[in-house]
């Protein structure tokens, strides 16, 4: 994965052609751009017409789940559903010891979030070990945001409802319109759920330390100044995290370019359109209009779909609030502080603290990332 995104980076010759292929047009690059358009338009609707809160986070879940292929996409669905399940039923069971007590809540934010990203490097299926660590992590750090325990729970519950719809949403779609993509010989089936040097390589210790803080030097910064509006900070530390120093920064560059483009798009929506929209179909127009930018970008190669998620990430939580659009601008302002913010830190912990070059890991191929 780590060398992938390091051999991405272009020429500097040549940036321009580079790019352009990246961006050419492909059948399967059409179609599944207008698969994740379509389930955007669609969780905004569903969201808005039963007030399901959380519509920006329903949104992005279509571009999280949406994969290459029918096969991938479900298993990654189905396995989310699941880990989502366990992660907030795991973070409802911490917060009977952790809510109202930050000398509880906050060493085991960082003990979920240290396992999660463990987990991310020894697992054969690392994602679902990272997604559950994230979940739980995430949901602790808007604990002392939160006036009353039963607030916790709803907040929580609505949580699981905003995600796995939207999931399940995005399977069914794919399978409905992804063409078929030839059969191939089947793979061998791992023997462990752990890769081979799960338990002897210190690299996958190192690794879940750095991230894990990183990401919690940005929570207790933003928390001591009062600044909660930089959350994406602590979601950027965990997000790009990868293998090497070089492909970690490389995907911070991704993130960054997606969250200005992203932002952009939002700041002109709410200055020069939303003033203007009367009814939901308009914003549907507006949304599928962002959707097909960053769909167009996310269906491409690995080399760049990364910033396809973040163009997303960055329009969909600037312009919804809840269940309906916001016309906060402050909210654009955070967000990108916050993503630069964590890029920052990221960039100077993975570059000092155990650094991890892709060309070491070439080296020994018996380490496993």
């Amino acid at each position: 994965m780590s060398e992938t995104f390091v051999e991405a980076r272009p020429n500097d010759s040549n940036w321009i052609g580079w790019l352009k292929s990246e961006l050419a047009p492909t059948s399967l690059r059409e179609i599944r751009t207008a698969i994740m358009v379509g389930g955007a338009v669609l969780c905004v609707v569903i969201s808005m017409a039963l007030q399901v809160p959380m519509l920006a986070t329903s949104a992005y879940m279509v571009f999280f789940a949406s994969k290459e292929n029918k096969l991938l996409t479900t298993n990654t669905g189905v396995g989310g559903v699941i880990v989502l399940t366990i992660g907030i039923a795991g973070t409802l069971l911490l917060y009977k010891f952790t809510y109202g007590h930050p000398e509880l809540r906050i060493p085991g934010m960082a003990i979920a979030l240290f396992l999660g990203m463990w987990l991310s490097r020894v697992l054969v299926m690392g994602p679902l070990g990272f997604l559950l660590g994230f979940v739980v992590a995430v949901s602790q750090s808007v604990g002392e945001e939160i006036p009353s325990p039963e607030l916790v729970v709803r907040g929580l519950l609505w949580l699981w409802v905003a995600l796995a719809y939207a999931i399940a949403l995005t399977v069914v779609l794919n399978l409905l319109f992804l063409p078929d993509t030839p059969k191939i010989a089947a793979q061998p089936k791992p023997k462990s759920l752990f890769v081979p040097d799960a338990f002897t390589n210190p690299a996958h210790v190192h690794f879940a330390f750095k991230v894990t803080f990183a990401a919690m030097f940005c929570y207790i910064v933003y928390e001591g100044i009062d600044w909660s509006g930089i959350h994406t900070a602590f979601i950027t530390c965990t997000f790009i995290a990868l293998e090497s120093t070089e492909a970690t920064l490389y995907k911070g560059t991704l993130r960054f370019v997606g969250c200005l483009i992203g932002g952009a798009l939002a700041l002109f929506s709410i200055v020069f359109l939303m003033p203007h929209m009367e009814t939901i179909a308009s914003l549907v127009v507006l949304v599928a209009c962002a959707a097909a930018i960053a769909g167009w970008v996310a269906a491409g190669s690995e080399r760049i779909s990364y910033a396809g998620l973040q163009i997303a990430f960055a329009f969909f939580y600037s312009v919804f609030q809840g269940y309906a659009p916001d016309t906060d601008l402050d909210n654009v302002r955070n967000r990108v502080v916050g993503i630069l913010f964590g890029l920052i830190v990221t960039g100077l912990v993975f570059q000092y603290i155990w650094p991890e070059r892709a060309a070491d890991r070439i080296k020994n191929p018996t380490t496993v990332g």
